[in-house]
C-alpha cells in the first residue's frame, strides 16, 4: 500500500485556510502541512523584490523540511510573483491562487464585475493582464483593500471586528444602479472568505462571490491522482507551523478547516 501524499499549503497568514478546507474535502487521503507566514505578514507592506526574496528560500526549506508531494501557494499577492520562481528552482508540483476574473466575467449578467483584492494585488500587472484576456466584455472595478485581510485574521483569533470597519473595505466594490450594477464580486485575496457570512450581510445588495478555492482544490486533486482509501484519511496526519514560531492557540477553531483533525 502506497503511503499518503502529503500536501503543503502556504499562505501570508490564516487565510490560506480557506483553500486548505477545499483541498482537504477533495483529499482526506492526504497528510497536511499548513504554513502561516505571519512572521512577514502582511505582504502587503512588503515590496514586490522582498515578497520573492522571502518566498522563493523559505519555501525551498519547507520543502527539505517537509518532503511535500504538492505544494499550494494559496495567497494571491506571493502567487502573481513567485510561482515562476519557485517552478524553476524547485521539481515539487505548485498550484498557485490567481484573482478568478475569468469565471467571474463568464457568469456576469450586468457585465459589471468587481475585484476585491489587496492593494498589492490589484495593483499589479499580472491582474490586469487577465482582465484584458479575460473580461470578455465586462466593466471591471479594481478594489485595493488596506485592512480586510487584516480584519478577517482578527475575527479568525476570536476579537471583534465591527460591522462597519468590513463595510468600509467593502463599500467600493458596488458600483452603478439598476440592472447596470455589479452583480459579482471576485474575492481575489484567500483571507476575505473568512468573512464570507458578514459580506454577504453587509452588501447594499445581492451578488455572487467568486472564490477560486473550489478550483484550487480540484487541481491538487488532479495532479495526486487518485485519492486512498477511507482507512487512509482516518490515518492522515495534519501539522500547523507560524514562521514566527509562536504555538497556536486555535485547535478549536482551525479543526474545521483540517477537515476535523486536530493541526499538531
Amino acid at each position: 500500500m502506497s503511503a499518503p501524499p502529503t500536501i503543503l499549503v502556504f499562505d501570508s497568514g490564516l487565510g490560506g485556510l480557506t483553500v486548505l478546507r477545499e483541498i482537504v474535502g477533495a483529499r482526506p487521503d492526504a497528510n497536511y502541512v499548513y504554513v502561516a507566514d505571519d512572521a512577514f505578514f502582511p505582504y502587503g507592506h512588503h515590496s514586490e523584490e522582498q515578497i520573492v526574496a522571502r518566498v522563493v528560500p523559505l519555501i525551498g526549506e519547507l520543502i527539505v523540511h517537509h518532503a511535500p508531494d504538492l505544494v499550494v501557494i494559496a495567497c494571491n499577492t506571493a502567487s502573481t510573483l513567485v510561482m515562476s520562481h519557485l517552478r524553476s528552482a524547485y521539481q515539487v508540483p505548485f498550484v498557485g491562487t490567481v484573482p478568478a476574473i475569468k469565471p467571474a466575467c463568464a457568469s456576469s449578467k450586468t457585465k459589471r464585475v468587481s475585484v476585491l483584492g489587496t492593494k498589492g494585488t490589484v495593483a499589479r500587472e499580472y491582474t490586469k493582464r487577465l482582465i484584458h484576456d479575460f473580461a470578455q466584455g465586462c466593466e471591471v472595478t479594481l478594489v485595493g483593500s488596506a485592512e480586510l485581510a487584516s480584519l478577517a485574521e482578527s475575527a479568525l483569533s476570536g476579537n471583534a471586528v465591527s460591522d462597519a470597519d468590513i463595510a468600509a473595505e467593502l463599500a467600493p466594490c458596488f458600483v452603478g444602479n439598476g440592472d447596470a450594477r455589479t452583480d459579482t464580486v471576485v474575492l481575489a485575496c484567500t483571507h476575505y472568505p473568512l468573512l464570507l457570512d458578514r459580506l454577504t450581510r453587509l452588501a447594499p445588495w445581492p451578488v455572487d462571490w467568486i472564490d477560486p478555492a473550489p478550483a484550487i482544490a480540484r487541481r491538487a486533486s488532479d495532479l495526486l491522482g487518485p485519492p486512498g482509501s477511507r482507512s487512509d484519511a482516518a490515518a492522515a496526519a495534519a501539522e500547523m507551523i507560524f514562521t514566527s514560531r509562536r504555538p497556536h492557540t486555535l485547535s478549536k477553531a482551525l479543526m474545521p478547516f483540517f477537515g476535523g483533525r486536530v493541526p499538531a
